[in-house]
């Protein structure tokens, strides 16, 4: 069968099993798992070899690695630090240890109970995620301990990523690793975090100067590939290096933008690789020993929830209810699950025979989580949450002016518009605030600026001037690389809260940038140096010598931004320089 017959069948499977299976409340994971079944040598063998694909389809997991490193900002682990390294640390070890312990009791090797512990305590980040969103409970108590535990769990599988190799390597050498080989291994990992932190932004910056989308999609792509294969070389795993790579450019002005290229790709072939592992599911086996297969599932999530259950209480979730929600959505095996069984197999750190089992009772533990979950549902009773509202942007709006963020700036912003009769059309995302402006009669809807198809729907085509007045900065970025990209016609009037805001909307290619603060600050500074005795005239010359000159600098700062040490010097040289200045132009008196 050609390559060409053979995506076509890919397609078409997945075509029709992922959004069946999204309907039935599944998720696209199981769907596409079924895809492979049915289309597999256990199945109706349209295609009876996946190992050609599975590892082309790989690649699919270093994407899905190089996101998760660029989501994973070090601000952002520290505010959940108590829940992530804290419920989702206790979460990984003591399952890892309650799985082991019964394993090895059931008569694995030591080093088998080990592996197969720590691999099964993971849960499924793209399942559990995706069903607590489409149900709307992301927000509730026990959707949030289930989102700390998945991080913590992503980031247990990149040591676990790293190990497996080494441990196949380990038993086919009598010697194990030398140490030149683990001398590579760490000089690799330095050098790629050393040319992540100094050499990539620089080179993204240079795709992005070329103005050319598919230049920067295709280094981005390029550096991805790049530092998997760099990781590989070394005799480590792939994924490896995309994590690597990605948490390098966590901080990165493109990160936003990195993210958008990749994930289409990342989608793909994650796809193509759980259909890929969905045709090597040996279904035959839940045929020759079902109650082998059955039990080893019912174990694991028993395991799994009775473990998750009083974890969860002992972490601050005293509501029983949300503990048995918690416990129900996290008692499946993972998607990662799959990845770390391929590679076992590939490395013969388990046997073949047991990675089959394993890898069929995952499967068949994911597909029982939607009625372990709505038992637990039905338990414990419903969430109560707060109902939000649809978003409600006005279809064929094709006001001149495009406001996002209605609130202190927005606001005033749009008055000034009704005095001088101009319409427009304003946006703004919390809930509470559109129902609260609205009290007061201003026209504003609900909605995300930072998807497409709502800012299409709001008349971005069509308008001429987008007022950017959103408070939150990273939001503010992710919004301006939307609209610079797919509306470059728009001219951006936008808010900054502080100087390295403006440096980042500079980045992007805004120029007309306003810092909130500034001119409540000079005025305020231009009354208390008039209460404090100076002159109206000369407080608000050194007021405006002031003004220009710290214009200057935000200009001159920019070449410098990403060099704290400079930036820093660079303040007190001018500092310094602006009160001599001031002092030789202050009349005597």
């Amino acid at each position: 069968m050609t390559l060409l017959a053979e995506s076509l069948i890919y397609l078409l499977a997945a075509v029709i099993a992922v959004p069946l299976s999204r309907r039935l409340g599944l998720g696209s994971v199981l769907g596409y798992l079924a895809a492979g079944i049915i289309i597999g040598p256990f199945g109706f063998s349209f295609v009876n070899d996946a190992d050609h694909i599975i590892h082309f389809a790989e690649l699919g997991v270093v994407f899905l690695l190089f996101i998760v490193g660029l989501e994973l900002k070090p601000s952002r682990l520290w505010v959940m630090r108590r829940m992530v390294f804290g419920l989702g640390a206790a979460q990984v070890i003591v399952t890892s240890a309650a799985i082991a312990l019964v394993a090895w009791a059931s008569g694995f090797d030591k080093n088998a109970a080990i592996v197969t512990g720590l691999i099964l305590a993971l849960s499924s980040t793209a399942f559990v995620l995706q069903m607590l969103s489409e149900k709307k409970q992301l927000s509730a108590s026990h959707g949030r301990a289930a989102f700390s535990i998945l991080l913590f769990q992503d980031l247990a599988a990149i040591p676990l990523i790293a190990v497996l190799p080494l441990l196949g390597v380990s038993a086919s050498l009598d010697d194990g690793i030398g140490l030149a080989q683990i001398g590579l291994m760490a000089a690799t990992i330095g050098g790629l975090v050393i040319s992540g932190r100094y050499l990539l932004t620089p080179v993204l910056k240079i795709a992005a100067r070329s103005g050319i989308p598919e230049i920067f999609t295709a280094t981005a792509l390029l550096v991805v590939i790049g530092a998997a294969l760099l990781m590989e070389v070394a005799g480590m795993s792939m994924v490896l290096g995309s994590f690597i790579a990605g948490m390098m450019l966590a901080e990165s002005e493109f990160r936003h933008q990195l993210e958008a290229d990749i994930a289409s790709f990342k989608g793909l072939l994650l796809g193509l690789f759980f259909i890929a592992v969905g045709m090597s599911v040996n279904i035959g086996l839940l045929l020759d020993v079902p109650q082998h297969v059955i039990s080893i599932v019912l174990l694991l999530m028993a395991i799994k929830a009775l473990i998750l259950f009083p974890l969860a209480r002992l972490f601050g979730m005293c509501d029983r209810a949300a503990a048995l929600k918690l416990a129900a959505v996290l008692a499946q095996g993972g998607e990662f699950a799959f990845v770390l069984l391929a590679i076992a197999a590939s490395e013969s750190v388990l046997p073949q025979s047991l990675i089959d089992e394993l890898v069929l009772a995952v499967a068949l533990s994911m597909l029982m989580t939607p009625f372990v979950y709505a038992a637990a549902e039905f338990a414990g009773g419903k969430v109560n949450k707060p109902v939000e509202p649809v978003f409600d942007v006005p279809v064929d709006s094709h006001h001149e002016v495009l406001i996002v963020g209605f609130g202190r700036v927005g606001q005033i912003v749009g008055r000034m518009l009704n005095i001088v009769g101009k319409s427009f059309t304003a946006l703004e995302r919390d809930s509470g605030q559109v129902e609260f402006v609205r009290r007061y009669g201003a026209t504003v809807h609900y909605g995300d600026a930072s998807r497409l198809d709502l800012l299409r729907a709001a008349g971005a085509e069509h308008a001429k001037i987008f007022v950017l007045a959103v408070s939150n900065i990273e939001e503010s970025i992710k919004i301006a690389e939307a609209v610079t990209r797919h509306f470059p016609h728009l001219k951006i009037i936008a808010r900054a809260r502080n100087r390295r805001h403006v440096h980042k909307l500079m980045d992007i290619g805004v120029k007309h940038i306003f810092r909130e603060t500034l001119l409540t600050s000079l005025a305020m500074s231009e009354q208390i140096l008039t209460d404090l005795g100076q002159t109206p005239e000369d407080a608000k010359h050194l007021v405006d010598t002031f003004s220009k000159r710290d214009e200057q600098l935000l200009l001159e700062q920019y070449a410098i931004h990403e060099s704290e040490e400079m930036l820093i010097q660079s303040t007190k040289d001018t500092a310094a320089e602006l009160e001599s200045l001031l002092r030789r132009d202050r009349p005597i008196t």
